[in-house]
């Protein structure tokens, strides 16, 4: 099976909802540990990469790359 590609500040799908019914959550520290954060209430929880990555059942929306919105704001300057 593939590995999941996700990053800092991707939005993803957990294969079980949150107790407040959604089930989208946002990456918003990558570590050993990673610290996902709820959509719909702003809860936080720290998981164990390995856990997290059983549990994750797709990449919604990806976070945009900052290196490419900055060199297309230095060229348009």
């Amino acid at each position: 099976m593939e590995k999941k590609q996700y990053q800092l500040g991707d939005v993803v799908q957990m294969k079980k909802p949150h107790p407040c019914g959604t089930n989208e959550m946002e990456i918003i520290r990558m570590g050993m540990d990673i610290r996902i954060k709820c959509v719909g209430c702003k809860h936080s929880v720290l998981v164990p990469r390995s856990k997290f990555e059983s549990k994750l059942k797709k990449v919604l929306r990806s976070a945009a790359p900052a290196e490419d919105s900055a060199a297309t704001d230095e060229g348009e300057a």
